[in-house]
């Protein structure tokens, strides 16, 4: 059986479930029609049918960020640029988790006493790239933008 692992199921990820529990099928010898692919997929997932999943969940899934993609930013203040490796929306819709690898590790102790650099992070980050989690100065902990 296909395994499909995406964050946020979408109409058009569920479709393709479908195509492949049809072709899946087939191979077996017992096809199926794509309607009722579409409506084992949907019982799958825990709707009542294919009409109710569709309805419940968008077309498309559309991140601003995407694995792969190189961003810069300022990581507790400290400017970066980097590569996005891990993109997952959240339960509200709203808000990413995001693991980015900076090119060169980022030093988040403003001490002048010591210092320690990280050079991967993972924090949450609402439609504009900003972290929602503040510094206690009220400065967003990641500031993310496409380059």
């Amino acid at each position: 059986m296909t395994s499909f692992s995406l964050d946020t199921p979408s109409a058009a990820s569920f479709k393709a479930e479908a195509r492949a529990l049809r072709a899946e099928r087939a191979r077996a010898g017992v096809p199926i029609t794509h309607g009722a692919a579409l409506e084992e997929i949907a019982r799958r997932h825990g709707y009542r049918d294919w009409n109710t999943a569709a309805a419940a969940v968008p077309e498309r899934v559309v991140s601003p960020f995407q694995v792969g993609q190189r961003v810069r930013g300022a990581y507790l203040r400290q400017p970066f640029t980097g590569l996005v490796l891990g993109v997952q929306l959240l339960a509200d819709m709203q808000h990413y988790q995001v693991t980015v690898k900076f090119d060169r590790p980022v030093d988040v102790v403003t001490s002048q006493l010591f210092q320690a650099f990280r050079q991967r992070v993972t924090a949450i980050v609402d439609l504009r790239g900003i972290s929602p989690a503040r510094t206690s100065d009220g400065e967003p902990h990641l500031r993310l933008s496409k380059i």
